[in-house]
């Protein structure tokens, strides 16, 4: 059955910002190749401006986030979503809901509607008060108004079947095996294989930075930390501010736009910290276990449920200092890289997430209309 699917909820492909535009990309241009007919709304700011990228179709939708700040992706996805409605589409694929569920009386309910439900954006400690009590109740919008949940973990299907007591499909994101790696790209920072931890994310709370750091800095390594990601917000001055004197950690700032780098700067690491607390599959983690590194990860439901036992488990500074003092590189830890890039090929490669969306897809089609059909309440 070939169907024409529009997804909404992202600034647009090609990637040029990470996250859902990545899973975007990937997720739309497999379904164009498996013969659906895919659109992909793009803010009128995003760098590419044609109508068309690998056979999918692009729709410029106002963005006026530029001017507004934040307030402005809520007439971004007001003007998509109104856009939407004129173009018939089978599906409507919402990636996430944060500022488009609150328009849910403007979505064409002649479409079958498939929500993302992202992670528990109300978690995250960057919003403040009013901000997180706003994004639950978008998450209560989306779930009245969608006609069918994904959830990329298994904790967030656990908690959307206790939370609102409905049924979502588990799908998780995807990631990409690569064997391109440069050792000599590792001479920029002064480092060398094996000889180095790594961490890569945004400067926010819940990536726990401060505690990865903090134990590092009372260790006796005389490893280097590279850290990997824009310190240009509050968080990241402080972090700056506080662990500048010691010289064995290296602010890098953000890699942009060299994926060779960052796949090189993970495989020769002789551990990569993943600190994220809060969210669901979270695609960073899967593209360091595709990128064979060592992983010490926060102790949580989400970081457990894609690792299970193939990772060091770490929730205070303490526990973060005795794994970079303890961890040698020997057969164990082998077994451990080669399990989680065994769990890429298996559950994780975008042929199985697309597959599975597909299939989901033409699933959710096929029973609205056999509930339009009996005349079912939608």
């Amino acid at each position: 059955m070939t169907l024409r699917i529009g997804i909404l909820g992202t600034r647009g492909i090609p990637n040029h910002y990470g996250g859902f535009e990545q899973f975007a990309e990937y997720l739309s241009t497999g379904l164009v190749e498996k013969g659906h007919e895919v659109f992909v709304y793009n803010s009128h700011n995003h760098p590419y401006h044609s109508n068309t990228w690998k056979n999918v179709q692009l729709i410029h939708c106002f963005d006026p986030e530029y001017q507004l700040g934040s307030f402005g992706q809520f007439i971004y996805d007001l003007n998509c979503i109104l856009d939407a409605r004129r173009r018939n589409f089978d599906v409507i694929l919402m990636l996430g809901f944060t500022s488009s569920s609150a328009w849910g009386w403007f979505y064409p309910n002649q479409s079958t509607l498939i929500f993302n439900m992202d992670g528990l954006e109300w978690k995250r400690t960057k919003y403040s008060k009013p901000v997180q009590q706003f994004l639950k109740l978008a998450e209560k919008l989306a779930v009245r108004f969608s006609h069918y949940y994904i959830a990329d973990s298994v904790v967030i299907q656990s908690y959307l079947q206790s939370k609102y007591a409905i049924a979502s499909e588990h799908i998780p994101y995807g990631a990409e095996i690569h064997y391109n790696e440069d050792e000599n790209l590792l001479q920029e920072y002064g480092v060398k294989k094996n000889g180095y931890f790594l961490l890569m994310a945004r400067m926010a709370a819940e990536n726990n930075i401060e505690m990865i750091l903090d134990g590092f800095h009372a260790s006796n390594s005389t490893k280097k930390f590279l850290v990997v990601g824009s310190v240009d917000n509050k968080p990241g001055r402080q972090l700056v501010q506080k662990f500048g004197n010691d010289e064995r950690i290296v602010f890098t700032g953000g890699i942009y736009n060299h994926p060779q780098k960052i796949h090189s700067l993970k495989v020769y690491s002789n551990l990569y910290f993943h600190g994220h607390s809060v969210g669901g599959t979270n695609p960073s983690l899967l593209e360091a276990m595709a990128s064979r590194a060592l992983i010490a990860a926060h102790d949580n439901p989400f970081n457990r449920s894609v690792l299970q036992q193939d990772a060091f488990y770490f929730s205070s500074c303490n526990e973060v200092r005795e794994i970079i003092e303890n961890t040698h590189r020997n057969g164990r830890e082998m077994v451990m890289i080669n399990n989680n890039l065994q769990r890429i090929r298996e559950q994780f490669s975008w042929d199985h997430v697309i597959k599975k969306y597909e299939d989901f897809i033409q699933r959710c089609v096929l029973e609205k209309m056999s509930r339009s059909l009996q005349g079912s309440k939608f």
